[in-house]
């Protein structure tokens, strides 16, 4: 992809993983890939870059869908990454074919108005956290079914498949929740969807690992998982309450 080609205008939507949840500035801004993506367009543009970002941290796939896809595409950017389906898995009941369904269904939705779509699958954290064997096996499924789908697709649809990159199975590229990506992970994948483009990968800015104090395991259950199984239980979000993170197309410069 020459520089004339870089995309000028980006949107993306989904949760957590879209949203930069783990990779905070030290404000406490989430930053995260999709930044990291807007950033490495307009380096590689050399000229600043129209980025939105819908994203909100706990939202199913339905939700974004709903709230999330028609103003993104209404603003029209060149691209729009699409994640979601990360939440869903670990909900008690999910059909991974509903899902892959209707992330690539979204896709093409874009891809009819103009747009170019990129569905853009979360990390796999499943060597880290409870019950990892059952998600392992439900983030295995969905990820062979989009793929299937984006291959019988004629929308042109791209897919970068981070549950399958083997590198970020590993601990350093995880925060201490162990459920979203710390600065470094969030780095990998923004570098394999600049790949998944031929867009260059700017150079690093930080360093290549990370010393991070990880609490004991009761720590860990106490701090970490009890809460989020109480907001499953309770139908309450992490995401409650708040709005989309940059929903403009404003401008981006290059670092």
């Amino acid at each position: 992809m020459t520089a004339t080609s870089v995309p000028r205008t980006y949107a993306a939507i989904g949760d957590s993983f879209s949203e930069g949840m783990g990779d905070e500035l030290a404000d406490g801004t989430p930053r995260g890939w999709a930044d990291l993506v807007a950033l490495g367009f307009a380096h590689a543009a050399g000229a600043p870059v129209g980025y939105a970002n819908f994203a909100i941290r706990g939202r199913l796939l339905g939700p974004i869908l709903a709230e999330q896809l028609q103003p993104a595409i209404d603003l029209g950017p060149e691209l729009l990454t699409i994640n979601g389906g990360g939440n869903d898995i670990m909900r008690p009941r999910i059909s991974m074919a509903a899902t892959a369904d209707r992330l690539v269904s979204a896709a093409e939705r874009a891809s009819d108005a103009g747009i170019r779509a990129v569905i853009v699958s979360g990390a796999n954290p499943t060597r880290h956290i409870p019950m990892g064997p059952v998600f392992q096996r439900r983030g295995d499924e969905l990820a062979v079914a989009v793929a299937d789908r984006i291959a019988a697709s004629r929308a042109g649809v791209g897919f970068v498949d981070n549950w399958s990159d083997p590198a970020l199975t590993e601990l350093r590229y995880w925060s201490i929740d162990r459920l979203h990506l710390n600065s470094l992970g969030h780095a990998r994948v923004a570098a394999n969807v600049l790949a998944e483009l031929s867009v260059p990968v700017p150079p690093a800015d930080g360093p290549n690992e990370l010393d991070v104090e990880r609490p004991r395991t009761a720590e860990y259950w106490r701090e970490y998982v009890l809460p989020w199984i109480g907001r499953r239980l309770t139908g309450r979000s992490s995401g409650d309450g708040r709005t989309a993170k940059r929903p403009t197309l404003e401008p981006i410069a290059p670092a």
